[in-house]
């Protein structure tokens, strides 16, 4: 029993080292000094040796822990090659060694997971440090604000000062919405952030989402039911007085034939026709809105740009030239061609020239300017650009709201139009103006294009 759980090679150690202690004494003795010198030299090998071996598991132990220490889980420890006290400590090291890959494999497929997450998100994540650090950003957040990278949050103070300000003030739990200029677009972004501790250190994780489409399809649909039930009420309040005015014009007609009262029946007459015409044209005022908000579905064909803006300049020839406006076509490249409703872009094109031409009325030398082009996104871009009086700062941001106008005969309807046949089409309106100056109206088609 006691035996069976000795090890053999340290009782063999055990048994040497007193064979030859007892062997020196003995040449000791009988003054045999040679043998006695050498029984003494074997004796330290031995001693050296057994505490080479006792030692060998604490060795092991501390090579260990220094893995440990560096994170370096890759290393074996071959218990088979060892004396059998010390595999059941190499078993040990080797089983923890296992674990801890497993559980960085497990973490990295984890983190793997997540980017890819981020990665699919259309929603601009960056998190950053107290001191503005950034410790990781996704596609989405550089794509939305056109950076090719970022290393500290507080570079945008240059690049986007509004935007900057915005995440400054921004209170975790409570978003906020930006209006912004990137590039040749305004966008509208919804920005909320969150902050967080990890290993003590603080971090601030913010969110920024492109609501501008969403915010346009809201304001839209809220236009649009308003001007349902605008045009319902009137439809059915103005109906019986245009029948009625109608009925009344047929008996003041009838009496006047039988020579009664005619000068009363005359007052009368005139009236009920002044009630009439202002009936019907009532009507035709609700009609135009109720188509506003009744826009059918584009029906797509493929179109050519150039075909599409000689047309355009057709139609309204007439009128340009008797204002004296110098219109010129340019489209890159040539045979340009998108994908859309034409009757439906040619009342966009028609509306943007017409408002132009208005623009141009007291300029000495009026140009006019219709540019087709496709980005690198490949997005037909296509703008009407004049030297007109330009539109006020102060009334920008209104001109794509129903009913808005700032000219006296205007309906306010024709900008809104625009905008919802675009956005019918997935794409968007975009305007530059500078008062005194000119404007540029920018259609915005999504990709893809062919030539």
């Amino acid at each position: 029993m006691i035996f069976n759980g000795l090890d053999i090679r340290l009782l063999g150690r055990l048994v040497l080292l007193v064979a030859a202690l007892g062997g020196g004494g003995y040449t000791a003795l009988h003054h045999a000094h040679g043998l006695a010198l050498g029984s003494l030299l074997l004796l330290v090998g031995l001693v050296l040796e057994l505490t080479r071996y006792l030692t060998r598991g604490q060795q092991a132990l501390a090579d260990f822990t220094l893995a440990l220490q560096y994170r370096d889980f890759s290393r074996q420890y071959p218990a088979q090659s060892v004396p059998a006290s010390l595999r059941p400590l190499y078993a040990a090291f080797n089983q923890v060694n296992a674990t801890f890959r497993e559980l960085r494999a497990e973490r990295e497929g984890q983190f793997q997971y997540l980017q890819t997450i981020l990665a699919l998100l259309d929603t601009g994540i960056v998190s950053y440090d107290a001191a503005g650090a950034v410790a990781w950003v996704n596609e989405a957040f550089k794509q939305t604000l056109h950076l090719p990278y970022l290393k500290n949050i507080r570079a945008l103070q240059a690049r986007q000062p509004v935007f900057y300000e915005a995440i400054c003030r921004v209170v975790p739990g409570q978003p906020v919405v930006v209006k912004l200029t990137v590039g040749p677009q305004t966008v509208q972004l919804l920005v909320s952030a969150t902050q967080f501790k990890l290993r003590g250190e603080a971090f601030t994780l913010l969110a920024c989402k492109n609501v501008s489409q969403t915010l346009a399809d809201t304001e839209t649909a809220a236009w649009q039911q308003l001007l349902r039930v605008m045009t319902h009420e009137i439809m059915n309040s103005v109906a019986p007085i245009a029948s009625l005015a109608d009925s009344l014009g047929r008996h003041v007609q009838h009496a006047r034939q039988q020579e009664a009262a005619t000068e009363l029946l005359d007052d009368v007459g005139t009236g009920i026709r002044i009630i009439q015409q202002r009936s019907e044209g009532l009507l035709r005022f609700a009609q135009v809105y109720r188509d506003f908000s009744t826009i059918a579905s584009p029906q797509r064909t493929t179109l050519y740009v150039q075909e599409l803006f000689q047309t355009t300049r057709q139609l309204l020839a007439e009128q340009l030239a008797a204002q004296g406006i110098e219109v010129t076509l340019s489209v890159r490249p040539a045979h340009l061609t998108l994908h859309a409703d034409g009757h439906l872009l040619e009342q966009v094109l028609i509306n943007l020239v017409l408002n132009a031409a208005q623009a141009l009325a007291q300029i000495p030398t009026p140009r006019l300017s219709l540019l087709a082009w496709a980005d690198e996104q490949e997005r037909v871009i296509i703008e009407v650009k004049d030297n007109g009086s330009g539109i006020p700062a102060d009334v920008l941001d209104s001109i794509f709201i129903p009913f808005f106008t700032t000219r006296p005969n205007g309906s306010g309807i024709g900008l809104s139009l625009a905008k919802q046949i675009m956005q019918l089409h997935q794409g968007s309106i975009q305007v530059h103006s500078v008062a005194g100056a000119g404007s540029a109206f920018q259609l915005w088609f999504p990709g893809s294009v062919t030539f």
